[in-house]
């Protein structure tokens, strides 16, 4: 029994060195090996009680005693310690290549920013450098022109230059033709010269920021004492008409931006053949300008109202305009070299025949009218020239207190107040019938000798914005006239006097007939006097002579034998009439 039992046990132990060899290095062999050894000491448990002991003291004596099953153990955990060793190590080197790719990517990406930032410094830079050398092209000409401003255009320096007032008067005028004289068709103007024109035209009108005058005003002191002082502000009429002027200057500018998408119509060069022209070709003295051609069956509806619209609204900015160049006109003083070259009466300067006319008992100015030879854009000018002249004549007679003046007349003044109406009506039709006339000679003497530095530049400012818009309104009806000419083709020679620069009768003042036979409607629209805030009946209250735009058309009606075959040279624009820069005399 013994002897089987140490048989037994030395299988086991071969075995177990076998099994160990077979699978050293692993902590699982000795697992293993653990559960086969308590395997076969059970099944030793099983054959005797007795020896089971004696086994098992022999088993556990070797693990406590440092024996083999102690070896295995000490292998396991050096071989567990070596492993943790190398994952460490490798976790280390991960960490230390990981943080090498992340140092590497990071000098990468600095260097990138770096870069980028040397790029956009770089940019900003030229920027900066473009700024400052506009900067500087700007001051170099804010220099140049106020510089010839304060030489009242005379270089040599001696003095013998204009005033401040006509120099300031003269740059607006100059700028407004550099900058709308190639304004020839409905387009919107450059960039560059609409930058242009913003920025110069606030140098010039800067000056009016400097005309002040005083009023009063309560000042407290630290008492509490209330005392009356006077302080400074901006001169009324400088206050009211330039922020206006502004408005009319935008909103003439916005006209045109409102053509940049429009493909209807186009314009054909001044040297194209007729053919190309159609029915709308030049017969007029501008034969410079580009005429517009539409398609064969004319503009459509939406177009054509849009381009009436845009009518109706530059015809408000051109009477918003003109009212306040009259107006400006009307408050500067008339110059003595005027005065002193006029005539000593009303008879001399008008002529037997036109005095009689208007000093008549009964005065119908349509009947006067159709009197008078206006049958050229000269004579046209010269009547006025003389009623402008008796007006002035008559009203200095009736301001002359001293009765035995070489002004003195035997004439009372209630006469001479009702031929100052008289005059004054005539006036006013010319002016709405011709509106395309050049200044006469009062208006180029009082621009000429003015001093007032406020009223130059109002003046000036009001007269180019006229012009502008007297330009657009032209544009406009040359488009609505070959739309007109290119659906009634039989009735264009007829129908050609609508057009503003070949007659006394303007589109503004009559309407189109469209295809059936009707009055062209335009859409509901804000009109000038809604933008500005203006009050329709004050106006009609500051009209002494009662004549509306209706009056005169029926006036027109009533003259249009007469005036029919009336051929004016009228200009477009007066920018387009300027000759010189010194005086408005060089101009006509």
């Amino acid at each position: 029994m013994v002897r089987a039992m140490e048989q037994e046990q030395e299988t086991y132990k071969s075995r177990l060195f076998n099994f160990r060899g077979m699978n050293e290095g692993t902590a699982t062999a000795g697992r293993h090996a653990k559960s086969l050894s308590i395997e076969s000491a059970s099944k030793l448990e099983d054959a005797s009680s007795s020896d089971d002991d004696l086994f098992n003291n022999q088993l556990v004596k070797p693990q406590s005693g440092g024996g083999l099953m102690g070896i295995f153990g000490r292998n396991d955990r050096a071989l567990k310690a070596k492993q943790k060793e190398e994952a460490a190590s490798k976790q280390k080197e991960d960490a230390a290549s990981k943080q090498k790719e992340d140092y590497v990517s990071r000098q990468k990406e600095e260097a990138a920013a770096a870069a980028a930032a040397a790029a956009a410094a770089a940019v900003a830079a030229t920027e900066c450098l473009e700024k400052i050398e506009k900067l500087q092209h700007d001051m170099e000409q804010m220099r140049e022109k106020f510089g010839k401003l304060l030489l009242g255009e005379d270089m040599s320096g001696g003095g013998k230059g204009v005033s401040s007032a006509l120099a300031l008067s003269n740059a607006i005028t100059n700028l407004a033709a550099s900058v709308f004289g190639e304004q020839s068709r409905l387009e919107p103007m450059p960039a560059e010269r609409k930058a242009r024109w913003r920025k110069e035209v606030d140098w010039l009108l800067g000056v009016t920021d400097y005309i002040v005058e005083f009023v009063p005003s309560q000042q407290k002191a630290k008492d509490g004492s209330s005392m009356e002082i006077m302080v400074t502000k901006q001169r009324t009429d400088l206050q009211m008409n330039i922020p206006a002027l502004r408005k009319l200057d935008a909103m003439l500018i916005d006209c045109l931006d409102n053509f940049i998408d429009q493909n209807e119509f186009c314009y054909v060069s001044k040297d194209a053949p007729d053919s190309e022209k159609g029915n709308a070709k030049r017969k007029d003295d501008k034969w410079w300008l580009p005429t517009p051609k539409v398609p064969t069956n004319g503009l459509s509806d939406a177009t054509r109202k849009f381009m009436q619209f845009q009518k109706d609204c530059v015809n408000q900015v051109l009477k918003a305009a003109m009212a306040i160049n009259a107006q400006v006109l009307s408050e500067m003083e008339i110059p003595e070299n005027y005065i002193e070259s006029l005539p000593k009466n009303g008879r001399a300067s008008l002529g037997d025949s036109i005095y009689r006319s208007i000093t008549v008992e009964f005065f119908n100015p349509d009947q006067f009218l159709s009197t008078m030879d206006l049958s050229s854009e000269h004579k046209i000018l010269d009547l006025k020239n003389r009623i402008e002249a008796s007006i002035v004549i008559w009203r200095r007679k009736m301001n002359q207190k001293d009765g035995k003046s070489a002004w003195g007349s035997a004439v009372s003044i209630e006469k001479r107040e009702v031929f100052e109406e008289r005059a004054e009506t005539i006036l006013l039709i010319l002016k709405q019938r011709f509106p395309g006339l050049p200044q006469s000679s009062l208006d180029i003497s009082k621009i000429q000798y003015n001093k007032d530095v406020g009223q130059a530049v109002l003046e000036s400012y009001s007269r180019i914005l006229e012009s502008l818009a007297y330009t657009v309104l032209s544009r406009i009806e040359d488009v609505l006239y070959a739309d007109y000419a290119t659906q009634n083709p039989t009735q264009v020679t007829r129908n050609r006097k609508f057009m503003r620069g070949d007659s006394t009768v303007s589109m503004s003042e009559s309407t189109i007939p469209n295809d059936d036979g009707d009055k062209a409607e335009t859409p509901t629209s804000k009109t000038l006097l809604d933008f500005m805030g203006w009050d329709a009946d004050s106006e009609a209250a500051k009209d002494p002579t009662g004549l509306s735009e209706g009056a005169l058309l029926k006036d027109s009606e009533k003259l249009s034998q007469k005036i029919a075959n009336i051929v004016t040279n009228k200009k477009t624009s007066y920018l387009e009439s300027l000759g010189g820069l010194r005086s408005p005399t060089a101009r006509h």
